[in-house]
């Protein structure tokens, strides 16, 4: 450290062996800089063609069998094009009761109408009330309770002749 003619110097032990040390290396390199390098020569071998095989074509596998409903689901008809879907206007967790300990909404075989509320999708801590806005009777519900649901995805199945 310096400041003006005022000079301080500290030194221990390790920084003497540091010095000492660079100063080997740079000597080390300075005589490797005077002496000619003489670089091993390497031969290279030409790459070698190796015969390529060629792949057998493989067939898809069929598809999966179809997975019967279980006993507890209602059964429905083949035809779905008569049904209605009640589909979830915003993404969140779809709720079926307002809590745990409280009945569903809805179940399958209920009439609905309009306002009638279904379901509750919850939306960053917020819970909102989906209505049918249709009138029939419930067919089937499409989505477990507590599960995400997407902008769009159907929820129910509605009759709207029954």
């Amino acid at each position: 450290m310096e400041d003006g003619g005022f000079k301080l110097s500290i030194r221990t032990e390790k920084f003497a062996e540091t010095k000492i040390a660079a100063a080997a290396q740079a000597q080390q390199a300075q005589q490797a800089a005077q002496q000619p390098q003489v670089l091993p020569v390497q031969t290279v071998a030409a790459p070698q063609i190796q015969a390529v095989a060629t792949v057998p074509q493989v067939t898809a596998a069929p598809p999966p069998a179809e997975v019967s409903p279980s006993p507890s689901a209602p059964t429905e008809t083949k035809d779905d094009s008569n049904y209605i879907y009640i589909k979830s206007p915003i993404v969140g967790t779809f709720y079926r009761s307002s809590s745990p300990d409280k009945p569903p909404f809805v179940k399958v075989d209920d009439s609905v109408d309009e306002k009638t509320v279904v379901c509750i999708v919850e939306a960053m801590k917020l819970f909102n009330e989906i209505e049918a806005e249709v009138t029939g009777k419930i067919v089937k519900v499409l989505v477990e309770d507590a599960s995400p649901v997407e902008y769009d995805q159907a929820l129910f199945l509605v009759d709207p002749n029954a």
